[in-house]
């Protein structure tokens, strides 16, 4: 495995964007019936639509990269970077390379790219137990606040699913 980073380049969003829909489906679908999946899809058949993935990597301040192992992508990362605070926006890893250190080994090339950040954050669907897992155990994530019908927080959405909020505090 030789993990990198290649700043996403216009001709590779919309494989980017297809990517990105497939994980976060399969996801999913590993914790939802085929019934509960029908409230799930924020566009047709999709839990993630093309227009917030398009939204995301346009949106001032953000940074997508596609995850490569050789010359093969296997994930994508979107980050959003104001001065020392990063927020990041999307993260995902193609199923066919889970458990294989993919993760970790980008996230520790975003934090060697964006040195300069020292506080960072980001937010998971309860459900999501690998994601919970995943930046609590192996990227040293804290949650800070759990997100609700009957807290918001920043999320303002009638659409509003349980979610979780973490920060990483860089020394």
């Amino acid at each position: 495995m030789s993990i990198r980073l290649e700043t996403l380049r216009n001709e590779d969003e919309e494989r980017f964007i297809l990517d990105n829909q497939y994980a976060f489906k399969f996801g999913a679908e590993q914790y939802f019936t085929p019934k509960e999946m029908e409230g799930q899809y924020e566009e047709e058949g999709e839990i993630i639509s093309h227009e917030t993935i398009h939204e995301s990597i346009h949106r001032d301040g953000s940074i997508a990269y596609r995850i490569m192992d050789k010359d093969e992508p296997v994930g994508g990362i979107i980050v959003n970077i104001d001065g020392t605070r990063g927020d990041l926006e999307l993260f995902f890893v193609h199923p066919d390379h889970h458990s294989k250190g993919v993760g970790q080994a980008a996230w520790k090339e975003i934090e060697r790219i964006h040195s300069n950040v020292r506080v960072w954050e980001t937010v998971t669907p309860c459900f999501e137990k690998r994601n919970i897992h995943f930046y609590v155990n192996k990227l040293g994530f804290h949650i800070i606040a759990y997100y609700s019908e009957h807290f918001h927080g920043p999320i303002a959405s009638e659409d509003l699913m349980e979610m979780y909020r973490f920060q990483k505090v860089l020394g």
